[in-house]
C-alpha cells in the first residue's frame, strides 16, 4: 500500500513503531486545518505559526499515546485545543472568531450581484461581531462543528465533554446568534 493513501491511524502507527517518517505526511494532511483552528485563538500570525510547530512537535513527541483504535484527527485535536487554550491563559488573547460566512449562508443566497457583495460584506461583519459577544464555550464546538465539520463524538472528544453537551452548546450557540442579530444587539 501507498503511503499516501494509507488512513491516518495507519500512519501513526507506523510512527510509533519507529518509522517516523510518515509522519511528514500527518503533518501535511493537517497543518493548514491546525494553523486555521489556531486563528481562532490568536491574532498575530508569527505566534501562530509558533502555535502549530508547539502542537506538531507534541504530538509526535506524545504519538506512543495514540490509541490507533480512534480518529488521530480527535486526538490531534485535542492537543491542540489544549495547548492553545494554554496559550491564551498565558498571553491573554482574545477569541479571534473569523468564521466564513458561506457556512451560514447558502451560497445562493450571497453570490448573486455585485451589489449584494456590499452585503454580503455587512451580513459577515456581523455575524463576526455577534460570535465575538458569544462565550467562548459555545463558538469552539460551533467552530469545529461547522468550519472543521467534525461531527459531535469528535469534538466531545477534543473538549472533554459528553456528546450531549456538544450539541446543547452548539444548539445554543446558533439561538444566541440568532436572537442577537434579531435584536441589532452589537
Amino acid at each position: 500500500m501507498e503511503e499516501s493513501s494509507k488512513n491516518d491511524q495507519e500512519l501513526a502507527v507506523l510512527v510509533q513503531s519507529g518509522e517516523v517518517d510518515f509522519f511528514d505526511i500527518l503533518f501535511n494532511r493537517y497543518e493548514a486545518k491546525i494553523r486555521r483552528y489556531a486563528r481562532k485563538f490568536i491574532y498575530d500570525q508569527e505566534e501562530i505559526n509558533d502555535a502549530v510547530l508547539q502542537i506538531f512537535t507534541k504530538a509526535f513527541v506524545n504519538i506512543k499515546s495514540f490509541d490507533s483504535k480512534r480518529k488521530f484527527s480527535s486526538w490531534l485535536y485535542r492537543i491542540a485545543h489544549n495547548e492553545l487554550v494554554n496559550l491564551l491563559k498565558k498571553k491573554q488573547h482574545k477569541f479571534l472568531p473569523l468564521f466564513d460566512l458561506d457556512v451560514f449562508l447558502p451560497r445562493s443566497f450571497t453570490d448573486n450581484k455585485i451589489e449584494d457583495s456590499i452585503d454580503k460584506k455587512n451580513i459577515q461583519k456581523q455575524v463576526e461581531q455577534t460570535l465575538d459577544k458569544i462565550e467562548e464555550k459555545y463558538r469552539e464546538p460551533l467552530y469545529l462543528y461547522y468550519i472543521e465539520e467534525l461531527d459531535y463524538k469528535d469534538i466531545s472528544d477534543i473538549m472533554k465533554i459528553p456528546v450531549s453537551t456538544v450539541g446543547v452548546r452548539i444548539s445554543r450557540a446558533k439561538k444566541i446568534m440568532k436572537d442577537l442579530i434579531n435584536s441589532n444587539n452589537l
